[in-house]
């Protein structure tokens, strides 16, 4: 241990302006050896260690150490320049597990500023090892206490980070001189579940709130609780005083209640919390942040608000408990890194640094200006349908502010934008058209002595026809004809009562873009069937809540385009295209939920069929459709060789029965069509290079694993689209679907048809776009790192690793000078087998692979094998032409769960431009893995290296898919 320490300060430079040490010996209590500011040069210092004795004892306090150096030593006194911004580092080397609980001395540690990196030796507990680093990544691990110099380098290399990191930090989150303005809202699980540990969450906030410069012009802080509902504790600026602030903290009461609805909670952050009128400072372009603290899995549906929170720029970081879901947690988060875990509440201390570095990169990150409301036309025609019906009474007035604050938007002249107003409840009425009035002052005055037209019944579609063929009309003033644009703003407060999608269509195919309002009481699938698109469409608990939301109608609009983008949507989304021409030339195969909580619904699945099957062009060289229904187990109703006419296959479906069974094995199910419906003799043409879709209807999660048979379809080149309808998991369906945004979620049953187009136009895109393998003839350059697991752990498996990365590169285009290849293998430290300039050619890279040996050692530190290929393999030295332009990729293989954290070093590869995909075994860990990906979908998973064959095709595919823009998304912040 004395070598160690002398080694290390040999890297330092001592001087009375440059670096200071100290050294402290514990075991029952600690005592200090030499402080900070007792040595002045490196001479002296190393001297002093050379001549320490061992201080000896029993038991060992590592809590009551970390206590006392921060007590004594980080201390001005001793010689700290912490005030000075200086970097704090602590290095702790221990040889056992602690006899005294240490959290709280560490959290006192990070609240400081101190970055520990810590080194265990013998019998130390490795997660204890990690709670106290700064980050997982910076715990250590030697077997025994002369195996210190192996890893000498990696804890150099992890002190020149910390600086690194430590220097671009601010020193406290509530330095005097910082003017950061932040409106930052905690939503906290408040269910019967978080109850026990509800006052480890209070204590948690008011150790973060004391890390705030809470102030009227500064830090803003409210307090929202949900269970099955939300409820806000306090709202932004109601405590303009940080003791305030910590006073409510403290007199929180605990909500209750059951299930935990996240979706519904936030949405109501959304619509309640984070509006002008409740205290948000948006529009003053004051970062809105929002900490989410989950301790389960949402009951609804997160996906439309998560979308709507992040529209609005609300940057949300995430913390959850075991019983949390992950992938849940990191599809709310800005970034997947800003998703949290922790194994409960009481362990809220440990990510209290990070969250806090978290909050400070958030308060940073650009805040989008808030715009005006701008058309893209010098002349636009703009008319407003207002709901006039009893609904709207209470809320007129905010839609009548609403209406005359985009009025002042426009330029409104005989030449220049006209603008008419529409009142429908059971039938429509005009205020007045789009030629009624020729100057801006005019139509204000008109919607100012606007009276409500009161009315029961609300009949949307009749109202969207009436300004179809009335008002968007010559006579009336529309424009159209002579290419101007159209708008229509729909205000509703209820539900139709007639059918609206046909007029809403009409109103697509024509080119008008719709904007629709809705209060609570409105459908929200209505809303976005209305839509341009549905990010077009808004709901407000009532239309006096307008207001909070014009900023983020202002920025929809500012992006609206000419024609809507026909991609899918993953939402709840019934977003209407126009009706394609008949698809023709693909195997279809729906495989439906077949269970018995089917049989209620069978009618809306036949319809649904029968309407899907008239899209298609059937016959023997054309389009083939299957049907398999599955629940404990699969049974098939007809295979793609069965009919060769739509005659019959509209027969069939028409006709279909629920077979029933209580469970549902959706993993099951898809291993079955794999092996059984996806074969020539059953009808399928994969061979001949015909598109194969699976159409997955699901209406509730799945009892067993859909992850390995979902990637062993999509390695066979099967396109995956997916429906969730009531008690379905939306994170099982994405993790399914092809891609996540092809997965769709609906309420009912008889909602289906609402997603028919979108299925439609995913099967024609499919259909329509190349697939090149790893094509020769590409002009694109890429350097491809390939990052193995060289572990005892995958020694066995070394020879299917190394044969799976010579099939890959021998799709590579090497000879010609586009593609060049780099190994690096790694267990507890990192070894280059080839840099990317070692080899010209692809005859000498494959060489080279197949001479590999596996290098040995454990355990697995990812994270510091990261790191080494970012510091060593992507750099102009050993060959990168990132600089050249040429895509820099990345492909992780291992065998197990990292010792060290990778999350930091993955994001600085993804901030270099890397793109990167990684494929574990079951032994690792898939949220892990996912965070480690550059996109969720580039992570594989494989039961063992033995099956590494069953995802080269899709690995292929992505790896030929990846372009220069790709690299620029993933590899930045927005």
């Amino acid at each position: 241990m004395r070598d160690f320490v002398q080694r290390l300060v040999e890297k330092l430079t001592v001087e009375e302006n440059k670096d200071r040490v100290s050294v402290v010996q514990y075991s029952r209590e600690p005592e200090a050896q030499f402080y900070l500011n007792t040595y002045t040069t490196k001479e002296d210092v190393v001297d002093t260690v050379r001549g320490l004795r061992h201080k000896g004892g029993r038991p060992l306090n590592t809590g009551a150490a970390l206590q006392y150096v921060r007590d004594n030593v980080f201390i001005a006194s001793s010689g700290s320049r912490r005030q000075e911004g200086i970097p704090q580092i602590l290095v702790l080397l221990s040889g056992g597990r602690s006899n005294d609980d240490v959290r709280n001395a560490v959290t006192n540690l990070k609240e400081i500023g101190v970055m520990a990196i810590v080194v265990g030796m013998r019998n130390a507990d490795i997660l204890e090892l990690q709670t106290i680093s700064y980050e997982p990544s910076y715990a250590f691990s030697a077997t025994h206490y002369n195996d210190l110099p192996n890893i000498q380098q990696q804890v150099v290399s992890a002190v020149e980070r910390v600086e690194m990191t430590a220097t671009n930090l601010p020193t406290t989150l509530i330095d005097a001189s910082n003017d950061t303005r932040r409106d930052i809202v905690f939503l906290l699980d408040g269910s019967d579940d978080s109850r026990r540990r509800f006052t480890d969450i209070q204590d948690f906030i008011q150790r973060v709130v004391e890390k705030l410069n809470v102030d009227g012009n500064k830090d803003h802080v409210s307090v929202v609780q949900y269970s099955d509902t939300a409820e806000v504790n306090f709202k932004l600026g109601m405590h303009s005083k940080k003791d305030s602030v910590l006073d409510a903290v403290r007199g929180l009461r605990h909500k209750g209640g059951s299930p935990l609805n996240t979706g519904t909670a936030l949405q109501y952050v959304r619509g309640n919390v984070f509006t002008a009128s409740n205290g948000s400072r948006s529009l003053q372009g004051v970062p809105q942040i929002l900490i989410l603290l989950s301790g389960g899995r949402s009951r609804d549906d997160i996906r439309t608000p998560v979308t709507k929170l992040k529209e609005m720029g609300v940057i949300s970081i995430c913390i959850g408990t075991g019983d949390a879901d992950t992938l849940e947690l990191q599809t709310i988060s800005h970034e997947p890194n800003y998703a949290l875990s922790i194994t409960d509440f009481e362990d809220l201390p440990t990510i209290q640094g990070e969250l806090l570095s978290l909050l400070t990169e958030a308060s940073h990150q650009l805040v989008p200006t808030v715009p005006t409301m701008h058309f893209e036309s010098d002349k636009k025609d703009v008319v407003f349908l207002i709901d006039g019906s009893d609904d709207s009474r209470t809320g007129f007035a905010g839609i009548r502010r609403f209406a005359e604050k985009v009025v002042e938007s426009l330029n409104v002249e005989e030449n220049g934008d006209r603008v008419a107003l529409v009142q429908y409840s059971r039938d429509a009425t005009p205020n007045f058209y789009l030629n009624s009035y020729s100057s801006k002052n005019d139509v204000l005055n008109s919607i100012r002595s606007m009276r409500h037209k009161v009315g029961r019944l609300l009949n949307t579609g009749t109202a969207l026809q009436f300004v179809r063929d009335t008002v968007f009309t010559a006579s009336a003033g529309g424009r159209r004809a002579e290419g101007v644009p159209q708008y229509l703003f729909v205000f509703s407060g209820g539900r139709s009562s007639n059918d609206l999608r046909g007029p809403a269509q009409s109103l697509r195919g024509d080119g008008v873009r719709t904007f629709s309002f809705g209060t609570r009481n409105a459908d929200t699938l209505e809303l976005q069937s209305i839509s341009f698109t549905p990010a077009h469409s808004f709901s407000v608990a009532n239309f006096n809540k307008l207001d909070g939301i014009h900023s983020s109608v202002a920025a929809v609009m500012s992006g609206v385009k000419e024609t809507p983008d026909i991609s899918t949507v993953i939402d709840n989304s019934t977003l209407l295209t126009s009706d394609i021409q008949l698809v023709d030339g693909v195997d279809v195969v729906f495989l439906l939920d077949g269970s018995d909580k089917m049989r209620e619904s069978v009618q809306s699945i036949r319809d649904f069929l029968g309407q899907f099957v008239e899209h298609l062009e059937i016959g023997p060289d054309k389009t083939h459709v299957a049907v398999i229904q599955y629940s404990d187990k699969p049974t098939t109703n007809f295979l793609l060789n069965t009919y060769s006419s739509k005659s019959d296959i509209m027969a069939k479906v028409r006709n279909i029965n629920i077979e029933g069974g209580r469970s549902l094995n959706t993993g099951k199910a898809l291993d079955f069509v794999k092996n059984n419906i996806f074969t020539a003799s059953s009808g399928s043409r994969l061979q001949e290079g015909i598109p194969q879709i699976l159409i997955l209807l699901s209406g509730e999660k799945s009892q067993d694993d859909v992850l390995v048979p979902s990637e062993s379809l999509k390695a066979d080149g099967i396109v995956l689209l997916t429906v969730g309808v009531k008690d379905a998991d939306g994170a099982e369906m994405q993790s399914i679907a092809y891609s996540p945004n092809q997965a769709y979620l609906l309420r009912e049953f008889s909602d289906l048809s609402l997603v028919r187009q979108q299925l439609l136009s995913a099967i024609v895109s499919h259909k329509d776009a190349a697939r090149p393998g790893l094509v020769q003839g590409t002009s694109v350059k890429r350097d491809i790192v390939f990052l193995l697991d060289g572990s005892d752990d995958v020694r066995s498996r070394f020879t299917e690793i190394r044969e799976f990365v010579a099939k890959v590169v021998e799709k590579f285009d090497v000879d010609q000078g586009k593609d060049q290849v780099a190994v690096v293998q790694y267990s507890n430290s990192a070894a280059v087998n080839f840099n990317l300039n070692a080899y010209k050619t692809r005859d000498d890279v494959l060489t080279a692979v197949r001479n590999l040996r596996p290098k040995g050692g454990r355990p697995q530190y990812t994270g510091t094998a990261l790191q080494f290929v970012k510091d060593n393999v992507f750099t102009n030295n050993a060959g990168s032409r990132r600089h050249e332009g040429a895509q820099q990729i990345l492909v992780l293989l291992t065998g197990g769960r990292s010792r060290d954290s990778p999350r930091g070093p993955s994001r600085a590869l993804k901030t270099l431009g890397v793109v990167t995909f990684a494929i574990g075994s079951r032994m690792t860990d898939l949220v892990e893995m996912q965070s480690i990906s550059s996109l969720p979908n580039y992570s594989y998973s494989v039961p063992d290296f033995a099956n590494l064959q069953n995802i080269q095709k899709n690995l292929e595919t992505h790896l030929a898919q990846v372009r220069p823009q790709e690299e620029t998304r993933v590899g930045k912040k927005y």
